[in-house]
């Protein structure tokens, strides 16, 4: 443990890395995995976020929140908080069983010149870039992956095709990650997901299907794309809509005033209810809009 180990007043759970919490100089709930640090910022509403940092140097006692600079969501409570952190130790304990190693690589990515690499095995390389990354896999590896899912270049970007090669190479991966990656793949592939697994998804377990659905029942519907608050019209936002929220040359617009206090964006966007949310016509806050009438 570093200079940082909790004090007597601290709660520890044996293992490595060691796991530590204690409360932070400002009353934070924080705690220490390794290296990586967590701290349990109130929000409104009864609502926590959970924050972390790097290397912080000195005692529970002396951290603030300012030692804090990433943000990884919402908690609902204390229990949720230690729970992530405990996650997090699972986490660092199968990582390093796994043994990746980091090496230099300048190769060419769709992304980039590599700027370094971790390699999860041979053949199995993800590659950071100046602004994004993502997995490479030989060709004796990428004919591994699903026909449906496959990329023809064995490239595989970070944000959601990262999760085709946990998908394909699971024993790679830690136990978070392949969790992580089961989300993604049912919330960005959720029809090859189906087809492969034989299961299929219900309402509420993917994003896309789900998405899929809301403009399905929606197609007829005016669909908000763009909104602002209104410098002409006090208490309401301006705000500009489509049908069924489609967007791109020759698509039809047409402006509507929401009540400020109503309009609260939902998961795939706000329904225009056209019996209370009227056709506005007069002086828009929308640079694009000013000097044109409404349709």
């Amino acid at each position: 443990m570093s200079a940082s180990a909790p004090s007597s007043e601290n709660q520890g759970v044996s293992g490595f890395p060691e796991v530590c919490f204690g409360r932070s100089a400002d009353g934070l709930l924080v705690a220490l995995v390794g290296e990586t640090a967590f701290a349990m910022l109130p929000a409104s509403g009864g609502q926590h976020y959970l924050l972390t940092g790097w290397r912080i140097r000195k005692p529970f006692a002396q951290w603030t929140r300012s030692d804090f600079y990433g943000h990884c969501g919402e908690l609902a409570d204390e229990a949720a908080f230690r729970a992530r952190v405990l996650e997090n130790a699972e986490h660092q304990r199968e990582e390093r069983a796994l043994a990746r190693r980091e090496i230099r690589s300048t190769a060419n990515t769709p992304w980039g010149p590599s700027q370094g690499a971790t390699v999860f095995a041979e053949g199995v390389i993800c590659h950071s870039t100046a602004g994004h990354g993502g997995f490479h896999l030989s060709p004796e590896h990428n004919g591994k992956v699903q026909p449906q899912l496959r990329a023809a270049d064995g490239f595989y970007e970070e944000d959601e095709c990262w999760a085709i090669v946990a998908f394909t190479f699971p024993h790679l991966f830690t136990s978070f990650e392949r969790r992580c990656a089961e989300r993604t793949m049912k919330d960005s592939f959720p029809d090859t997901w189906e087809a492969i697994t034989g299961n299929v998804l219900q309402p509420g377990e993917s994003w896309k299907k789900d998405e899929r659905t809301f403009l399905a029942e929606h197609a007829d519907h005016w669909i908000v794309v763009s909104a602002i608050t209104s410098d002409h019209e006090k208490g309401f936002v301006e705000v500009i809509a489509t049908p069924g929220g489609k967007r791109g040359p020759g698509t039809e617009e047409r402006r509507f005033l929401v009540p400020a206090d109503e309009y609260a964006i939902g998961r795939f966007g706000f329904v225009v209810d056209e019996s209370r949310d009227r056709v506005y016509g007069g002086p828009s806050s929308f640079v694009g809009w000013q000097g044109r009438r409404a349709s």
